[in-house]
């Protein structure tokens, strides 16, 4: 598989991160890495990304708190909580703050590479349609002005 996906990696464990990474390279992912909220908040208000895998527990905020800001920055990217300590309230609140996947480490690989690939699927769905909404009301627009035109130029 080949792709030119960029997705932000935000997880301050070192390990974890450089072996999502490598996993994500082998499938012909564009990567980027945060260790931290601060560093991933500034990446996203420098980049566009299609996908942030982020932990919920980071050393300057929470992932919750990355959310919010994902999703006033760029609300269109796929957002996926990874945790190595789930519970029923976080789990809630990143569905909350529009997480689009929760997973618990440790992850089989595998599983983490179909969530992404759904998501970006998805997502390429979603820009799709959106695209497709915004033709169909251009070219109802049109006819509506055409439409208005035409008594003006029968002189009425």
């Amino acid at each position: 598989m080949s792709t030119y996906d960029k997705i932000l990696v935000v997880d301050d464990d070192d390990a974890l991160r450089e072996s999502i990474v490598s996993i994500l390279e082998s499938e012909g992912y564009v990567l980027d890495v945060a260790k931290s909220g601060f560093e991933a908040e500034i990446k996203l208000r420098n980049k566009i990304y299609n996908l942030v895998l982020l932990d919920i527990r980071l050393p300057d905020i929470t992932g919750i708190e990355l959310l919010a800001k994902i999703n006033k920055f760029t609300p269109r990217t796929k957002k996926i909580v990874l945790t190595g300590f789930p519970d029923t309230e976080t789990a809630i609140k990143s569905v909350n703050e529009k997480a689009d996947a929760y997973l618990v480490k440790p992850f089989d690989p595998d599983a983490l590479l179909e969530v992404i690939a759904e998501n970006l699927e998805n997502q390429k769905e979603e820009l799709k349609y959106t695209q497709e909404k915004v033709l169909e009301y251009i070219q109802h627009r049109v006819k509506e002005l055409d439409e208005d035109q035409i008594p003006r130029k029968m002189g009425v």
